[in-house]
Parts: C-alpha cells; structure tokens; sequence
C-alpha cells in the first residue's frame, strides 16, 4: 500500500489561541508542524503517494510542503469548497483514490506500525479497517466493540458515560478499499463513523478494528498540546527531531548557548537560536531564531520560532508564539499561552490560566490576572447538546452575550425571526437583551415572549413563524450557573451541525453586521399565551376532567407557570389551592436550591387539608412532583408507573403504538404493560435521549405518544415532543378522571419491584476500564447496553452506571425482595471496587 489521506481541515478552534494564524495541523511539536511528523510516518512504512484534503487556511499547508519532494513523498492537496463531513470529504478525493488506501488525520500525534496494520487488513479481507487504542478517558472519542476476531459489531460516536462499553477508542486512522467510496454520497454531508460505518454494518460488509500498539494522541485542545509536547520530548513518542543529540539536549544548526547556561531534562533548541549567559532551561521545546536574555528562567515551556526573551525573565509551563516579545525581569506563571505577535513589557507579571489573542500588549510593570480576549472560557466547545453553560456572570456575561447572539445569527438568513424567551433570574433578563441585540445586529428579527418556559417556548416556535429560538434560565443543575438553550424552526434542540457552524462564527472574525437600516427588529406578541392555552385545552377531554370536579394543591415554586397556569386550571374546572404562584426572582433562585422542602411542605398542607391531589411544578415547569391525599409524597420512579399504567388504560383501544421508559425505571413497567398491546422500550436517563424517542421517521414505524422519566419528567409527544410539567399535570387529571382511579388507589394496586440504589466510588481515569470489565463479566448473562450496563438475573437485575459528574458508579439493583437487592448491590460495589484496580 503506497497511497494515503491526510484530513487537514480542523479549524482547531478549541487550540485557540495558538491556531489564530496557522491551520491546527500545522501547530510544532518538537519544532516540526504536527502534519510533516505524520508524513514522516508514512515515509517510514513506504507510504509516499499522499493526497491532503484542505478546508481552512490551506494556503499555509500549500505552500510549506509544495509538491512533497522536499519530503520524500508526492503530495496532491484536494480543496473542500464546503464542510462535507470527514467521509465527504475523502468523497472529493475519489479521482486520486483507485487502489487501497490509509486515512490519517494531520493533527494527531502517533507512531503506531502502520505496515502491521496494514497486513492485518489484508489479512481479514477487510472492506475498511479502522485503527484502535486504549484510553482511560474515551468520552471525547468515538468507542469501537469489536468481536475476538476483530470484526466490529456497534459504534459509539462521543458517548456519555453511560454509554463507555469499552476503552477501546477510534484513531481516525483508516485502512479502505477504494470501493467503499460507491457508498458515501457525492457533496453531501457524511461522516466516517456516524454515517459510512453503521452503514456497511447495516449491510453486513466486512468491517474490522485493528488494535495497535504505541503512543496515539489526538492534539484536540491546549491541554492535550501541553501533554503531546512533553511527551515528546520525553521520548515517548518516536519522531523525528532536527538537531545534533548530546546527551539529552538537541541543538540545531547555528545556534549558540553560552557556556555558564544551565540545560537540565529533555531540551531542544532549534535553528539560529541564541541562549546567553546564566539562563536556566528545563525540559524546555526552544524553536529557530530565538534569543533568551541574560539569567532568564525557563521552565517546561514551548518557545516558537522569532521569538525575543529580555533579561531575567521566567516562564513556566507556557506557549509562547512566534514574533512575541517579553521584556526584561517579566514573570509569566503556569499555563499562559501568548498568540504571535504580543509584546510583554518590562516586570509584567502574568499570573496562572491567561490567554492572549495576536497583537496584545501588557504594558511594564503591568500584572494581569485575566486573558486579553472574550470568551477565556470558550477555548473548547461551546456546547453541550443545544445547551451552552457557563459560570453566571463569569463565564456567561454581557458581553458573550452579545457576541454568541451576533454569532447565532450568522447562520440564519437575513430578516428570519426568532424567538427569546427567560426566566425570572435577573441575569436572565440581561442576557438575554445582549444576546437580542446580538441577533439584531446581523438583520434578525427577535419576537420576546419576555418570562415563559420553555415548553410554552416551544409550542410557540411550532407556530411556523420563526427560524429558531433561544430560552435562558438560571441552571437547574447548578445555581451559579447559566443555561442558554437553543431551539430549531421545530421547537426542538438544534443539532451538531448547527452548534458547529454557530462556534465557528463565534470564534472567527467574519461576523457581518447588516447596514443600519437592514437591523433588526424587536417586538413583544401579545398572544402567546393564549396560543399556549389553546392547543393545551383543545387536546384534552375538558368536560371529563370537569364532571371529576378535582379539588388539588398546585405548588408553583415562584416559577414560569404562574403567570398562565391558574387559568387553564380555572377553565377546566378545577377547584386549586396554590401557593408560591407569584413570579419572585429572588424566591426563584431559592425555590431551585430547595426543592426538597417545597416537597415537605406539600406533604404538611395535604395531611391537614385532605385534598385529592398535590401537584408540585419545579420552577422551569418541566417537572412535577405528586403528592396523594394520605400525604404520600411519591417517588419518581413510582410515579412513572402510575403515570404508565393511567396511559395504557386511557389508551387500551388504540391502534399498535410503542412507548419508552428510562433504562434506570423499574421492570414494573414492563409487568403492568403485559395486559396491554404495546411494546416498551429503553431510553437513556436523559431528556433529550427522551425527546429523540418521539421521532418517527417513517409511516411504517410504530408512534410513540409516551415517554417517561424517573426524575418526573413525561412527554405527551401527540402535545409536545418535549417534557411539559404543566400538561402532565392536566393530562394526569384527564387520566384520572377517564379511569375514575385514584393516585393511591393505583399504588396499592400496581406491582412493586424493591430497587437499592448505591455508588461505588471510580475514579475518572478507570471508568473506561470498569466498563470494559463489566462487558466481559456480563458476556454470559442476557444484558441491555442502552446506557451502562444492565444485567438480568432469574428474578432481579443489576444497572451499572457511570456517574456523568462523579468519580463514582452508580448501582441499581432491583429483586422482588429489597434484601435481595442490597445484596446485588453489594456484590456489584466490590466488583467495580476490584475491576477500577486491575
């Protein structure tokens, strides 16, 4: 094999600000662009026919390698005229690409035996053969299950934790025959590993992984560069290294070190340098034509090329860009990284965690504490899912605001509208006029619903009218934090590409604001709730919910449904009690640090007054709680299988349908749906794994009108697609009053399942290791690997689960008696104990 792929068009946003003014694959390692170790590398496995696919600033590629020979290779460059994914991509290629070939990225860091692979591809036959490894962390990465021989059996593209079955990780290093190329469209957005790959297993096409032997790192961030760089130079990569090696410094052509300078570790100095008197250097990467002054201190950091260091200085563990000055005495601490072209005057001081765009001066004698750019924070991705979270005021401030609402904008067409929407939170409120203004100065009309959920949010934008929309709110998660939340033209969480293209506006430099009259405008509608109202009382049996005439307490928590839900209650004839039904900013922000005491005092008032029902919404009024007239305040869990069992029996007579339950719900589920035709089905503890499971993509496929949570969140996806704690609350009593049931009467009624609950502790660096063990171990028992791991027993089950925020497991295990459980638990809690050690 003779021909390879070099991917080289990552914009290599999340290693700003060292990428500002070259492409990432061009970043140095050892004093070398990371790309030209990677044509070192098929060199080294006669690999010399190479094609480069382009897409940002390809001219800086171009012109560095030119036509190969230099390099021993013959290089072609393929230009990307749009973003076609990374199969799409090689698609472009395809002229180029008429015998077997090698895929490998141009910004990863590796010296796996590519001729091994190679042979193993041949070996198996294989139509495409991608290359694995192990790592401890494999989230940011795509997770490969692969049988004893190799063939691979189910991808995982950037899993949650719940979802790591295994360590074994894709490289992004392929091996393909050049019939594979038939099966990715032409100029069409299509991905290795979301897209190609769960295609050829689809069609049963020979796919293998090849798990390769050495040291692989994929150079994704600054902190990833950090550890690339001293990796290398602590040898435990084999790359090139240009220089004359004496002992363990290497110094390159026409350099000169002076003899009272002290060079202690692994040290590499480049081309034309100049290290004077008394200077001190220490596991050090020094790029060309540097000077460093008399009695400077430089400490694990890398110097690029054309740099100026003053006397007496000290750096450490620093990236200092090319054409950068620092002045004399300066002191720049841990983990600063200084773009091209910035100026350091004299006894400047920069203290820990500091970023510097280009052409950023500190004045002498100046201390800086903080980066000279925006967005500090948004050196990685931006988002998570549709949702960007960051410290209130911090991280999240006005002037992100601005700049995200600008950068929102920029990827829909002129003069669309869109719609904002808050919460009570006085951040909220300025966020999400800077965001507003941000949106307007592109030519983006903003309709602001002002204090709203988000499901009335979403019912709105289902009106047709708007491209988009944006909701923000005080996180749930953590009360010093903000969420900014981003809907599509469907009402539903906006998808990946649409967060790329977004972050890719936000961190570059081709904003364009529209010329003053094409600004656009902001209005206030004045019938959203009445819209809202509508469609909620049209898809309910009012008169039935009448006729019960349901005397309940309705807890509000000072949240978004106060302001429109006393209303439709009152029009369903519903006799309610409410309390905290006021929007408070301050009570909001406490009604979210103390649920559990609402709950308690629910529970109080229901005792004493003897009501049918309690309903509490949280805050955001996506959730509820329930309280019955006993003053049984019920666990979620427990909840959703009432809530199921009301939905099958108000839906015995309809046509085939399916519904879906968290993985984490009881197997008391699947018992009360045996009467039942319908089929239940697994879905992730998430809401948007739940949101998902609504859509049905074709006419064939069963409808799903249910899906339950066990943290009280439901959708009634014929309503909304989405959880709506102010429709479950109406559609509960809809239910209740159709079946003539009781909540309590239901709880005593329905099966119960004992669960114990518990944590084993992991820490982060083993949870790929306790998965992979909690695969083989379970390997002969029948499982669910839907989120964790779920094992089946004869009368019980076990779900291991990795905690998305915690240096711990989670343990659900379920008998039909509760010391049955623990002991499962038990037994499963010193097996993570031993398998996090092995």
């Amino acid at each position: 094999m003779k021909k390879a792929v070099i991917m080289a068009g990552g914009f290599g946003t999340r290693l700003r600000p060292l990428t500002m003014n070259v492409p990432k694959p061009m970043v140095p390692i050892l004093n070398t662009p990371m790309m030209e170790h990677i044509v070192n590398l098929l060199k080294k496995h006669k690999i010399t026919d190479i094609v480069s696919v382009l897409y940002f600033q390809p001219e800086t590629i171009t012109e560095y390698f030119e036509n190969g020979a230099r390099f021993g290779v013959d290089m072609k460059y393929e230009m990307a005229k749009a973003d076609y994914g990374t199969a799409g991509a090689v698609k472009n290629a395809e002229q180029h690409l008429k015998e077997p070939f090698i895929i490998i990225s141009g910004d990863v860091l590796t010296d796996f035996d590519l001729s091994e692979a190679i042979a193993f591809h041949k070996e198996k036959k294989s139509l495409a053969t991608i290359l694995l490894t192990r790592v401890s962390n494999p989230l940011q990465f795509g997770i490969v299950m692969a049988d004893e021989e190799g063939r691979i059996i189910r991808f995982l593209e950037k899993p949650s934790w719940g979802q790591v079955f295994s360590d074994t990780i894709n490289t992004g290093i392929y091996i393909l025959e050049p019939e594979v190329l038939d099966l990715i469209p032409q100029k069409t957005e299509f991905d290795f590993s979301k897209d190609l790959y769960p295609l050829m297993l689809s069609k049963k096409l020979p796919l293998f992984g090849y798990i390769a032997e050495g040291y692989w790192r994929d150079i994704g961030n600054l902190n990833e560069y950090q550890k690339g760089q001293f990796d290398a130079v602590a040898e435990k990569v084999q790359l090139e290294v240009k220089g004359v090696k004496k002992d363990n410094v290497t110094i390159g052509n026409n350099s000169k070190v002076a003899p009272t300078a002290k060079l202690s570790g692994n040290v590499i100095i480049g081309d034309d340098t100049i290290i004077e008197d008394y200077v001190e250097i220490t596991d050090s990467v020094i790029s060309d034509n540097v000077r460093i002054g008399n009695g400077s201190k430089i400490k694990r950091s890398t110097i690029w090329n054309d740099v100026m260091i003053g006397d007496f200085a000290e750096l450490s563990d620093d990236v200092i860009c090319s054409h950068c000055k620092i002045g004399n005495s300066a002191t720049i601490f841990e983990n600063v990284f200084i773009s091209d072209f910035c100026e350091i005057g004299e006894n400047a001081n920069l203290l820990p965690n500091i970023k510097l765009w280009p052409k950023k001066r500190v004045h002498s004698g100046a201390t800086l504490s903080r980066s000279l750019v925006q967005e500090e924070k948004w050196v990685g991705e931006l988002f998570t899912d549709a949702r960007i979270s960051g410290a209130s005021n911090i991280e999240i401030q006005p002037e992100f605001g601005a700049k995200l609402g600008a950068a929102i904008g920029m990827v829909f067409k002129p003069n669309s509208y869109f719609l904002t929407s808050r919460d009570p939170d006085t951040l909220s409120r300025l966020l999400k006029r800077t965001i507003t203004s941000g949106l307007a100065s592109v030519g983006i009309n903003v309709n602001d619903l002002q204090i709203v959920s988000i499901p009335q949010t979403r019912q709105e934008i289902r009106t047709g009218k708007y491209a988009g929309g944006i909701h923000i709110r005080r996180s749930p998660r953590n009360p010093n934090m903000t969420d900014i939340i981003i809907f599509n033209s469907e009402g539903r969480d906006i998808g990946t590409a649409v967060t790329k293209s977004i972050e890719r506006y936000f961190y570059g430099e081709d904003i364009r604001r529209v010329h003053y009259e094409d600004v656009g405008e902001i209005r206030y509608p004045e019938r959203s709730n009445e819209i809202y109202l509508d469609r909620f009382l049209d898809s309910l049996d009012r008169e039935a919910i009448r006729q019960r005439e349901f005397k309940v307490l309705m807890d509000y928590s000072y949240g978004l449904a106060s302001n429109i839900y006393p209303r439709i209650l009152g029009k369903l004839g519903v006799d309610a009690l409410s309390l905290h039904d006021y929007v408070d900013a301050y009570k909001y922000k406490s009604a979210i640090n103390h649920q559990l005491q609402e709950g308690e005092e629910a529970v109080k008032i229901m005792r004493s007054l003897g009501y049918e029902l309690g309903f509490i919404l949280e805050p955001g009024a996506e959730k509820i709680s329930v309280v019955d007239e006993r003053g049984v305040l019920y666990a979620p869990a427990r909840l959703l299988a009432i809530v199921t069992k009301l939905f099958l029996e108000t839906n015995r007579d309809k046509e085939p349908y399916r519904i879906g339950v968290s993985i984490v719900a009881s197997s008391a589920i699947e018992e009360i749906a045996k009467d039942y035709n319908v089929e239940i089905f697994r879905v992730q503890d998430s809401h948007s794994a739940m949101m998902e499971a609504t859509r049905v993509d074709s006419d064939k496929e069963l409808k799903v009108p249910f899906v339950g949570g066990v943290w009280g969140g439901f959708i009634f996806s014929d309503f909304l697609f989405a959880s709506d704690g102010m429709y479950s609350v109406g559609k509960i009593l809809e239910m209740l009053a159709l079946t003539n049931y009781t909540v309590s009467e239901l709880d005593e009624k329905l099966p119960r399942r004992f669960q114990h609950i518990s944590e084993a502790y992991c820490p982060w660096e083993s949870k790929g290791t306790v998965m992979r063990k909690a695969m083989e171990h379970s390997a002969e028992f029948k499982r669910e690997l839907i989120e964790g791991v779920k094992i089946f027993f004869d009368d019980s089950s076990v779900l291991l689960l990795p905690d998305k925020e915690k240096a711990a497991f989670k343990i659900f295990a379920e008998s039909n008696q509760f010391e049955s459980a623990v002991i499962i638990a038990r037994k499963y809690n010193s097996l993570i104990t031993q398998w996090k050690d092995e």
